[in-house]
Formats: structure tokens, sequence, C-alpha cells
């Protein structure tokens, strides 16, 4: 996947943060772009303003929506080259105080989203002669667990643990098809945007102060074309995937380090 001019992307959550970074960063790479995300209108107006882009308004909790936008952008282009599960929403709060109903919406996205379009794409991917390669968007919270984040965590280290297995399984098959796990820090998204208690608050504030999300694009850009796996893009957060090591072959519990909470905001509450 060295070269990606001419080829097919296929971008779920493409309508903001990071999914519509890289439709920007592909679009440079003079790829044909097959936008899908939930939010149709600004789907549709970044489609209009990339050449060589269409949009498929997808919800990807749904294996019949993802499986339409397979089929759509196989009868356009006849192939993907590159597959970017990466629509996501967040949750956070202590795991007892996230209602079901959300604790279930964010499974349903994060995890299911990118089950979805590996059942939908792979097989595709697959039978056709070129390689290609697939993304999934996982997270820090897939390596690491902070507090307060527990809905979220559990979903995106279920996604790390999808992508473990799916490299390995399209190894033992000789399959053409690569596979990275994308694992970004904080990242300048609007990812908490919606949520109105202490915790999203919090979460606003270090996502303001995170990387843009042009830079996690150019990184994964850089990442498919090397055939890199793990995608980290926040070294200093290392330290805390080798503590987290540490903690499991001792039998210690998971110590609160990657979430600083704000020393009055603590204390108040």
């Amino acid at each position: 996947m060295r070269s990606l001019r001419g080829k097919t992307a296929v971008i779920t959550g493409a309508a903001s943060g990071i999914g519509r970074a890289l439709a920007q960063r592909l679009s440079r790479e003079r790829m044909r772009l097959v936008l899908a995300d939930v939010d149709r209108r600004p789907l549709r107006e970044l489609a209009a303003s990339l050449p060589g882009a269409i949009a498929v308004p997808t919800d990807v909790s749904r294996m019949r929506d993802v499986e339409a936008l397979a089929a759509k952008a196989y009868a356009r282009f006849g192939r993907v080259h590159l597959l970017c599960n990466n629509a996501g929403i967040a949750e956070y709060g202590a795991v007892w105080e996230v209602p079901l109903r959300r604790w279930q919406r964010v499974l349903a996205v994060n995890l299911w989203g990118a089950v979805h379009g590996c059942l939908a794409f792979v097989p595709r991917m697959i039978a056709q002669a070129d390689a290609a390669h697939v993304v999934n968007t996982a997270s820090m919270a897939g390596l690491v667990t902070p507090p307060l984040a527990g809905a979220y965590s559990v979903s995106k280290h279920a996604v790390v643990a999808l992508s473990e297995a799916l490299v390995q399984d399209l190894a033992l098959r000789r399959a053409r098809v690569g596979v990275s796990v994308l694992c970004p820090g904080w990242v300048a998204t609007g990812l908490a945007r919606s949520g109105r208690g202490a915790a999203d608050r919090m979460m606003r504030s270090l996502m303001s102060r995170g990387l843009p999300p042009e830079v996690v694009a150019d990184r994964t850009v850089r990442a498919v074309r090397a055939g890199e796996f793990y995608v980290l893009t926040h070294p200093e957060m290392a330290p805390a995937v080798r503590r987290r090591a540490d903690e499991i072959l001792s039998g210690r519990a998971p110590g609160a380090g990657m979430l600083k909470l704000p020393r009055s905001r603590a204390a108040s509450r």
C-alpha cells in the first residue's frame, strides 16, 4: 500500500474529527473516496468539496447500512483498497453512572461499527486482486484504561483485540490485506461536545489541548504506507502502556495515571 494514487478509500465517521481530516489528507493523495457518516449535511458538504468523493449516509451500528455502503463502493469503483473503520462516539462518567442505553450505543457504534465494517468489506478485499489495508480507529484508551471512561474504554479495548485477531487471521490465509489499529491520545475533536456532566467538561478541556486531527491523519497515512500495525500518536503516553503491562504481570490494580483531574474539581466532588 505504498502507492495510494488512484485507489479507493472508504472512511466511516468522515463528517468530522479524524475522519474528516483523513478524507482531506487522502484526497491530496488523489484517492477516490467513499465517505460515510450518520450526519448527512456535513457529510455531503465534505464530499462536494473533495474531487472524486461520494457521500453515503451510514449508521455503522446497523449491519444493513454497512453492507449497503460496501455494495455502493464496489458498484461505483470496483475495488476498495483502504477501509478506515473510524466512526466513534464517547460517553464519560463512572461505570455505574452511565445509563444502559448509552452503554449500548457506545458499543453499537465503536465496536459493532468496526465489526460490521470487517464483515462487509474484508471478504471482498480478500477476493480482489489488488493489495488492500484496513485501519481500525481505537484509542490510547484501548491500550490503557483511564477512570471515568469505562464505556469508551471497553469499546476501544475490544477494537484493539478485533484488530489483533484480524491481522493474524489474514496472515493465516496469506491474504494481501494489511491491518493497522490507530491508538491516538488526546485529539482536538468534538468527541465529548454533547455531554453535560463534570467528566464530559473535563474531557472537553483535555481534548481542546490535543493534537490537531490533521496530524493524526498524516501519521495514519505514513503507517499505512509502512505497514505498521500499532499506530501511536503520543510518545509521551508510552510509559502508561508499560505501567499497565507491569500491573498485569504483578497482579496490581491499575492506578488512575492517564487522566489528570484538576485539583479544585477533584477536591470538590
